[in-house]
């Protein structure tokens, strides 16, 4: 059984001129997609749902006895699934504040040796793509590599309705959002099977001690 997450990248109640929140229509169209599969599950995480406090301070530097609820549970999904979908709008050419702000509570070991998928979206023509540029930057330094297709929706409003279901050309969208997702559990499986022949904790430690584990080796 393979599990994914779809990380919601948007912390709107609305998004104007459409009453409804559009990343939620694309995750649940994701997460409908994916437990359409056999032996496959998949959960949508919502940053609304979860309290992030204020001032920024990640998962990993609180003391194990004293981590907020909500980022120790959210912490032990993201240790546990077998992969991602990252779901953004786009802001300023880039990946949305709301979801990269959620996923930097936590260290990449978490996430490392694991695939990503990127879906982006808008109200415009674009569909969001510019901010899959950044994205793969960054779930490439999370260790969560991207698989190489991508989905971009423009209109996305016209293209879903607000249960996520495709209301024009579900055909060809579901082909679409296929050939994204086939790639992801593919290498979800491929990575599980790998796994059990070889820890790839063992293989390549996570940096846990100190930033300068990072470095390259003085030379005089």
């Amino acid at each position: 059984m393979a599990h994914f997450l779809v990380f919601l990248g948007s912390t709107r109640t609305t998004t104007p001129p459409s009453p409804a929140r559009l990343g939620e229509r694309v995750a649940r169209a994701c997460t409908t997609l994916l437990n359409a599969h056999e032996n496959v599950t998949a959960e949508i995480i919502d940053p609304l749902d979860i309290a992030l406090k204020d001032p920024f301070k990640p998962h990993f530097a609180y003391s194990s006895t004293n981590v907020p609820e909500d980022l120790s549970a959210l912490a032990s999904k993201i240790a546990e699934a077998d992969g991602y979908v990252m779901v953004s709008p786009e802001y300023n050419h880039s990946m949305s504040p709301a979801l990269s702000h959620l996923l930097n509570h936590f260290g990449s070991s978490l996430f490392a040796f694991k695939p990503s998928a990127i879906v982006t979206y808008s109200m415009g023509q674009w569909g969001g793509a510019r901010a899959s540029v950044s994205m793969r930057t960054f779930l490439s330094e999370l260790g969560c590599l991207p698989v190489s297709a991508m989905i971009h929706i423009p209109k996305a409003q016209d293209a879903l309705d607000e249960a996520g279901h495709f209301q024009q050309d579900a055909p060809r969208w579901e082909s679409y959002f296929g050939r994204t997702l086939d790639q992801l559990r593919w290498w979800a499986d491929a990575a599980n099977a790998q796994k059990a022949i070889q820890d790839p904790q063992a293989l390549s430690p996570a940096f846990k001690t100190t930033p300068s584990q990072r470095n390259a080796p003085d030379s005089d």
